[in-house]
């Protein structure tokens, strides 16, 4: 219902805007007679109709979605025998219970009182129902009443629209910091609760990573360790593969799309080399298991030395392919930002193409090309997918890319499968990787945006 419900909202939108138009239109030549001078053009009388039209019943639906199951709850459970007595535990499993047998999932046969209060709870969500459309119907109409009523050649319909537009932006604004805020807190505030169980020192600088503790009295489990080191280790391992095999690759394409290539392989070339960035990273993961993996084993084997499975080089690999993009395409931006002043001049004094681009290019472009391979490493850093289908579980400190490792999202991923209880160091151990890795993604990337902007003006 609620689907439809802004379906209508949309249409009833375009319509007045279209209304509003002719009506502004209309209003700038009264009777036939002269035209008389506007201060708004009819299109922002129309939107400012349609925007008083939709907006304040698109607010109010939200609002009314916000409490509608709140409210319905409490007058369920109000009115559920014996509620007083309830523990808010007992009372929260008892409205479960209700909520499932009013949506028809019946696994046992509920008991009277269940099955009154589904029944109360199905009338209530009805009668909601019901309210919710004839209320945001009327506060629609009310609108288009309203936003019909000042059109007039005199309205500032634009300045009214302008100010709609400004507001909205400051909300988009306000509540990107917020959702921002919300992500860091929870993060920080989980990450206090488990440095209170494991000491500080312990995680920064414990060279042992071993989570698995028994949760409860009935199991058989180590007593813990939980030092980052070597889960950041294996991070940093298998991103610095990445970005071998992806900076000089993509660095080298965006030189040879930007000053070798003809312009039709260029504007073939440079969209195909971009899809990579759009292949899921489960397909990257699919061929790191299936392919390069036993093909980096198989090498290994062949050569005399150690390899695992999941090693540490197949899934670097497989990551700097994936990243190539991100680093081709910020280089190809930073060379084409060069001045042509810049290369005509080198050649005109005698220099090669080569070394124009060695001599001129390079360091005129350096702070974009060294902005993007940031960015491209905190994309590494915090990729998931493919490393948890390749890279290994054990967190171990190695210099054989052979070897399997782990990393940071490998890990946050394996302790936050199955039943998790957060008041133990295992579950929140997850909290404390997850502060650690935003860290290290925000230094990065504020590191290449200081050093885009730093530099920008400079060529």
């Amino acid at each position: 219902m609620t689907g439809y419900l802004l379906l209508l909202l949309a249409v009833l939108a375009v319509l007045t805007a279209y209304f509003g138009i002719y009506r502004a239109r209309a209003a700038a030549v009264p009777g036939g007679q002269v035209r008389i001078k506007a201060h708004s053009r009819p299109i922002y009388h129309g939107l400012n109709a349609a925007i008083w039209t939709a907006v304040p019943a698109f607010v109010f639906l939200l609002v009314w979605l916000l409490f509608q199951n709140s409210i319905i709850n409490h007058l369920v459970i109000s009115s559920f025998p014996g509620a007083d007595a309830m523990d808010p535990a007992v009372a929260n499993l008892q409205l479960s219970e209700i909520r499932q047998v009013a949506s028809g999932n019946i696994f046992k046969q509920p008991t009277p009182e269940v099955s009154a209060a589904a029944e109360h709870m199905r009338s209530l969500q009805s009668t909601s129902t019901y309210l919710m459309v004839a209320l945001t119907c009327c506060i629609a109409a009310l609108g288009a009443f309203l936003g019909f009523k000042v059109i007039s050649p005199r309205y500032r319909a634009r300045h009214s629209v302008e100010t709609a537009v400004t507001v909205f932006m400051m909300f988009s604004s306000l509540m990107a910091i917020i959702i921002t805020i919300g992500i860091v807190g929870s993060l920080v505030f989980e990450a206090l609760n488990f440095f209170a169980l494991v000491p500080v020192t312990e995680f920064l600088f414990g060279l042992r990573w071993e989570p698995q503790i028994a949760m409860r009295a009935d199991q058989v489990a180590g007593q813990g360790a939980f030092g980052v080191l070597p889960v950041l280790y294996g991070t940093f391992l298998i991103s610095a593969i990445a970005m071998i095999v992806a900076v000089p690759i993509g660095i080298l394409s965006a030189i040879y799309l930007t000053e070798y290539a003809h312009p039709g392989f260029r504007a073939v070339a440079k969209p195909l080399l971009e899809i990579l960035a759009g292949i899921p990273t489960v397909v990257y993961g699919f061929f790191a298991v299936l392919t390069v993996a036993p093909a980096i084993r198989d090498f290994g084997a062949a050569a005399g030395i150690a390899s695992s499975p999941n090693s540490a080089l197949a899934t670097g690999l497989v990551m700097g392919v994936m990243i190539i993009p991100f680093i081709s395409s910020l280089s190809d931006d930073a060379f084409a930002a060069v001045p042509r002043a810049m290369r005509d001049g080198s050649l005109a004094l005698g220099a090669t193409k080569g070394e124009t681009i060695r001599k001129v290019l390079l360091p005129a472009a350096l702070p974009g090309i060294i902005g993007g391979v940031l960015l491209a490493l905190s994309r590494a850093v915090g990729e998931t997918m493919i490393v948890v289908m390749a890279a290994g579980l054990i967190a171990k400190i190695t210099l054989n890319p052979f070897d399997a490792v782990t990393t940071v999202t490998v890990q946050i991923v394996t302790l936050l499968i199955g039943d998790s209880e957060f008041d133990n160091p295992k579950t929140l151990s997850a909290f404390a990787l997850g502060l650690v890795l935003f860290l290290v993604t925000l230094v990065l990337n504020l590191i290449a945006l200081r050093t885009v902007r730093k530099y920008r003006e400079k060529y």
